[in-house]
């Protein structure tokens, strides 16, 4: 007998050490927990890439081992076969879609459990070749729409489509009037035209990857029958399905075109919510970005031109796929404890919910009960250790969840955790010694003072975590306390002293205040304590410690005093009402005493703001009282926004001034069929508040248009046609849908009005063609606007011409004068104003070379009435001929009678030579041999000298009829600069440049043979000398 009990105490003991060393170890080892799992793979069929590379890493200690499953069956890894491991990643070479494509999941083990990844799926792309059968030709009536159907061949994933015309690569653009659906790969004309006629092939494009393919199908021939100009309503051809699925995140795309003469417009609209800010794209094509559940509902596509309208509708509906709401996290739990794991998903349609352990599925099964997203376990046991999995799936996904649970067999130990070896106490106070051994299962525990055994009693408490409270502790309670921890596994104990000290007091408590908004307040604590410990103050607003450090500056400690602990608050904000508390505390007990702070400022937000009796231009609001924040409120205020501007603006209301015992009001003069967004702010003496939440979004009813279109003007055009403009309505003023324009005209002088009807917003001109329509005629036009609910007023009168023609009389008397051998002056008489068939703009000038055809002409245009022109550029020694023509906004008119003119001959290209001067009192005289003119040069009738006495004075002209000029001077004169050229009735000559210097009274000519150009000076004709200044600045 004996000897067996010791077998059973050494087993013990066995079990002990190993569940301790397991438990020790458990810090170090863990169960496999993925870091890249696979993804959803698209291998290209006939790639030049020879593998397939799924990947797989799992962080673990020890290191995790993989395995991999295909379609839920585990994949052997022979040594000849196609499958390989690289670490945990899978290798396939040589992919087969007949043998590979399948799902894939990623298996992990070590010795703390196992794991399974997320399945990713392999699939092959490709794209086959279009039929090679020929393509039936296509005939219709010229006017009339056409489609034709693109027939795809089978392909994985989905294709882009376009249209060839003709050949490649002439694709037809999408212009609104052609359109080709990225669904079905049709291409759709609304109306054929002329130039429609050719072959069209469809050309799809698979894009995998970086790996673009495309093929392109047999062309099929449009050809047209006589046109039918009839105009005629639209009808909706491509269409998006009555029921379009899609997943929260991603983008939707709807089409919607129509045939129809003239071609319609597409709109689209929500039939059960506003547009949304996530809209893109417009006419035959709606794509909602990130779609989210709020964009479900019913869409509706219109198709309208002035004929008619086409309308189709189909709904929106949101799935998604399974989000984790709460997960599992690792665990560890006392042996023959209870556990209850819980995890939940969201996902439309529900997501089903099933648990894995190691891997494998679990099931409810004697102390484990599975539930759904509910795991319960009763009396746990070693062997319930191991990887857990909460798996979530729908039809549009699976997630997993992973945890490692450890069943931990502890006996007693406080070498963590130890009872503390002094511990201070406040007499009359209360003493709290915790006893937190790690213990598997949960230890019993004991406590003594030396040797006495302590039970619970009027001061003396034993909570039943084994935490020890004395209460109105007295010195007589010094002594050592120990505690004792026992369960099946073992026994151990820890030992403490309790030391009693004085108690805590507060001696200046904090007394309750009422302030203002932005004043500042001192709220005073002073307090006596124990000599031998230190002393800390800490201050809360309503049960929560202020940070100092936090507070932005409103909260400062006002003295460094030890049993002062005052606290200033500056600035004071709504905020900083409240309740506070004051405490003085040290290690061993602390003391409290609180206030009451009122701060008094504007109110706070009014709640829940409701809108109902929605008219066209009014709306009834109501609203909750908020917050007066200690100070009544006055009145309130009314703001909204509209979709057209994100700035608040404060709204008219009845009664004008809103009562502060007040909680609804009308709010007036809202523009009719606009959507709006209300909110209500709260006023008192101290200033206005915070504004409540924004009401939801409400659109007024609709009203007949109010404003007349402005910025009525017209002109211009074909022959015999009368174009209108104006200014597009703004949305603020078109008051309902269906908006459009009526207009009214009239040849002036006449009586019956004409009227046109222009539908679309948007429209911004009217063209009206009629064979008796003379050119430049004046019409009274008027405008209104229109919409669903009725007419508007009409514009003021305005007068507008038919389109002008070119002027039908031509300019006479056209004179032209040669000035200089490169310039003439060209002169005419002007037309008559009253020949004119429309506004004239100005006179063109065409001159050419003698000669020359008129067609080679050059061109100048002077505008308004002058009658005379300047044109340079001319050849030197050349006969010209000069017409002149008038023009319009149309076009030139007749050419005049055309007039001959020479330009003159060149100036002489040489410069004057031989420059010399001399000296005499305050004058010099220059002078050089003269110049003459050879035969092709024009005559030199005098000679031009610029004179300039230092490089920063103005140069001065001088002019001579001889080669000689005497140039006063200043006494001090010691140099200047000097250019002399000819000049003539062909112009000046090429200058030559000289430095004049004065020294020692000898006369010295120093000549720069380098010819620089000059700005032209002022050109004086007289026989005698004259001097100029120059205003601008010659550079030498």
């Amino acid at each position: 007998m004996g000897h067996a009990t010791g077998f059973v105490r050494t087993s013990l003991a066995v079990v002990t050490f190993l569940v301790w060393c397991q438990a020790q170890s458990s810090t170090r080892n863990y169960g496999p927990v993925f870091e890249e799992q696979p993804v959803h793979t698209l291998f290209p069929e006939g790639s030049a890439e020879e593998k397939v590379t799924l990947a797989c890493r799992a962080r673990a200690s020890p290191p995790a081992t993989y395995r991999w499953k295909m379609n839920g069956t585990e994949i052997k890894m022979e040594p000849d076969s196609r499958y390989r491991l690289v670490a945990g990643d899978l290798v396939i070479s040589n992919p087969v879609k007949a043998k590979d494509a399948g799902s894939y999941q990623c298996v992990a083990s070590n010795s703390r459990g196992t794991v399974v990844s997320r399945e990713a799926s392999l699939r092959f792309g490709f794209l086959q070749e279009f039929s090679a059968e020929e393509r039936d030709p296509v005939k219709i009536t010229e006017g009339w729409g056409v489609m034709f159907a693109c027939s795809p061949p089978p392909h994985y994933p989905g294709l882009s489509y376009r249209w060839l015309l003709n050949e490649f690569p002439n694709f037809i653009p999408a212009d609104g009037r052609r359109f080709v659906s990225q669904t079905t790969g049709n291409l759709y004309i609304a109306k054929t035209e002329a130039s429609d006629l050719g072959n069209y092939s469809c050309f799809a494009t698979s894009h995998i990857d970086f790996i673009t393919k495309s093929v392109f199908s047999k062309f099929s021939r449009l050809s047209l029958a006589a046109e039918d100009a009839r105009q005629y309503a639209p009808s909706i051809k491509a269409r998006f399905p009555a029921d379009t699925y899609a997943l929260a995140g991603q983008m939707v795309t709807l089409e919607c075109f129509a045939f129809g003469n003239p071609v319609p417009r597409i709109k689209w609209r929500k039939l059960d919510g506003s547009q949304s800010s996530k809209w893109i794209g417009s006419e035959p094509l709606l794509q909602i970005q990130d779609v989210g559940f709020e964009d479900e509902g019913t869409y509706e596509c219109e198709a309208e031109n002035i004929k008619g309208r086409d309308t189709y509708q189909g709904r929106i509906i949101i799935q998604a796929q399974p989000e984790w709401l709460k997960v599992i996290t690792d665990t560890e739990a006392d042996i023959g404890s209870d556990l209850r794991w819980s995890c939940a998903a969201a996902g439309k349609p529900r997501p089903a919910v099933r648990w894995l352990r190691d891997g494998q599925p679990l099931t409810s099964q004697n102390r484990i009960e599975v539930s759904g997203g509910e795991l319960r376990f009763s009396k746990l046991v070693l062997e319930d250790s191991g990887m857990y999995q909460c798996v979530a799936e729908n039809k549009h996904g699976t997630v997993y969840a992973s945890a490692e649970l450890t069943v931990q067999a502890l006996a007693p130990d406080f070498r963590l955790n130890p009872v503390k070896r002094l511990i201070p106490a406040a007499r009359s106070g209360k003493v709290i010694i915790p006893c937190q051994p790690r213990a598997a299962p949960k230890a019993t525990v004991l406590w003594t003072k030396g040797t006495e055994l302590l039970i619970n009693s009027s001061r003396v408490t034993i909570t039943t975590d084994g935490t020890l409270i004395l209460q109105n502790i007295s010195k007589s309670d010094e002594g050592k306390y120990t505690c004792f921890a026992e369960n099946f596994m073992g026994k151990a104990n820890s030992t403490g002293i309790l030391s009693v000290r004085d108690a805590t007091k507060i001696t200046l408590a904090p007394s309750s205040a009422d302030i203002n908004v932005g004043e500042n307040l001192t709220l005073q604590c002073h307090a006596s304590h124990d000599p031998t410990m230190d002393l800390t103050f800490t201050w809360s607003l309503d049960d929560f410690p202020i940070d100092f450090d936090k507070s932005e500056g409103h909260y400062r400690r006002a003295s460094v005093k030890e049993a002062i602990g005052d606290l200033s608050i500056f600035n004071t904000q709504l905020k900083h009402s409240g309740r506070y508390t004051c405490t003085a505390q040290t290690v061993v007990d602390s003391a409290s005493e609180s206030a009451t702070l009122t701060v008094r400022g504007p109110p706070g937000p009014p709640g829940g703001v409701v809108v109902r009796d929605i008219g066209d231009t009014t709306v009834q609001l109501s609203w909750s009282r908020g917050f007066d924040n200690h100070s009544p409120i006055a009145r309130y205020i009314v703001e909204a926004r509209t979709l057209l501007s994100s700035k608040w603006k404060q709204m008219r209301t009845n009664p004008v001034n809103i009562e502060g015992n007040a909680e609804t009001a009308q709010v007036v003069n809202l523009i009719p069929w606009m959507d709006y967004e209300f909110r209500v702010l709260a006023s008192n003496i101290l200033g206005v508040g915070e504004p409540s939440l924004p009401s939801s979004k409400i659109r007024t009813k609709e009203a007949a248009p109010t404003v007349a279109p402005s910025g009525l003007s017209g002109g211009g055009g074909a022959p015999n046609e009368l174009i209108i403009n104006w200014t597009p309505t703004l949305r603020d003023y078109q008051n309902g849908d269906g908006f459009g324009y009526i207009l009214s005209f009239r040849k002036k002088g006449t009586q019956g009005w004409l009227t046109a009807k222009v539908p679309h917003a948007e429209s911004l001109h009217y063209v009206y063609h009629n064979e008796s329509i003379g050119p430049y005629t004046p019409f009274e036009v008027k405008i209104k606007a229109y919409n669903r609910k009725g007419e508007g007023p009409e514009s003021l009168t305005a007068i507008v011409y038919s389109a002008e023609e070119e002027p039908k009389v031509a300019p006479f008397r056209v004179m032209a004068k040669a000035v200089l051998s490169s310039e003439m002056d060209v002169s005419w008489e002007p037309v008559e104003q009253g020949d004119m068939t429309g506004v004239l703009l100005g006179y063109e000038i065409r001159y050419w070379k003698d000669g020359d055809k008129e067609e080679a002409a050059d061109r100048v245009r002077t505008a308004g009435l002058v009658t005379s022109a300047h044109v340079t550029g001319l050849n030197p020694n050349t006969k010209y001929h000069v017409s002149v023509r008038a023009y319009n906004r149309a076009g030139t008119g007749p050419p005049s009678p055309s007039t001959n003119v020479t330009t003159t001959k060149p100036p002489p290209k040489r410069p004057p030579g031989n420059i010399s001067w001399t000296f005499s009192g305050s004058t010099v005289s220059i002078k050089w041999d003269p110049v003459v003119a050879k035969a092709e040069e024009s005559a030199v009738t005098g000679y031009k000298m610029l004179y300039r006495q230092d490089s920063h004075s103005a140069p001065t002209l001088f002019l001579a009829s001889k080669s000689r000029i005497d140039i006063p001077v200043p006494e001090d004169f010691t140099h200047a600069f000097v250019q002399i050229r000819v000049t003539g009735p062909g112009g000046d000559g090429i200058p030559a440049e000289v430095h004049i210097l004065r020294n020692s009274g000898t006369s010295m000519m120093v000549e720069d043979s380098v010819m620089r150009p000059v700005p032209h000076a002022i050109v004086i004709t007289t026989n005698s000398l004259l001097m100029v200044a120059l205003i601008s600045y010659l550079e030498l």
